[in-house]
């Protein structure tokens, strides 16, 4: 399928089973210009991480370090509030074709304080094309 017959919304996921034993570095490249929509992040311990979401250019241009959800609860980022970082201005995060996306995951995030592990961490981020 060429990049004009993405159609709709389209969703990328990424699962991490067990216990984090450090920091996750994930790197994406749009495969179209899209618009970031929703973010949700969830771990299945009572230990939050913490999640940066941006481009290379600016790894927290999207979304500033939030805790994950916890006990299988998702925390979502969805409105045009909650997308805080310096590339977002306001609106929805807009990605070029070609942008690297990144997420940075601290393991034992716990809001800056003294925390463990948390495990079977599964993030879902949610695109428009176009």
């Amino acid at each position: 399928m060429g990049k004009s017959g993405l159609g709709g919304i389209f969703q990328v996921a990424y699962h991490v089973p067990g216990s984090l034993s450090a920091d996750l570095n994930i790197r994406w490249t749009a495969p179209c210009d899209c618009t970031l929509l929703h973010v949700s992040a969830v771990g299945s311990n009572a230990y939050a991480a913490g999640l940066i979401v941006g481009t290379s250019a600016d790894p927290n241009g999207y979304l500033t370090t939030y805790s994950i959800g916890v006990s299988n609860t998702p925390v979502q980022k969805e409105a045009i509030t909650d997308f805080s970082g310096a590339l977002s201005d306001s609106q929805y995060p807009r990605i070029s074709d070609g942008d690297i996306l990144v997420l940075t995951l601290d393991y034992d995030y716990a809001a800056g304080g003294s925390a463990n592990a948390s495990a079977d961490v599964t993030i879902v981020l949610t695109f428009a094309p176009g």
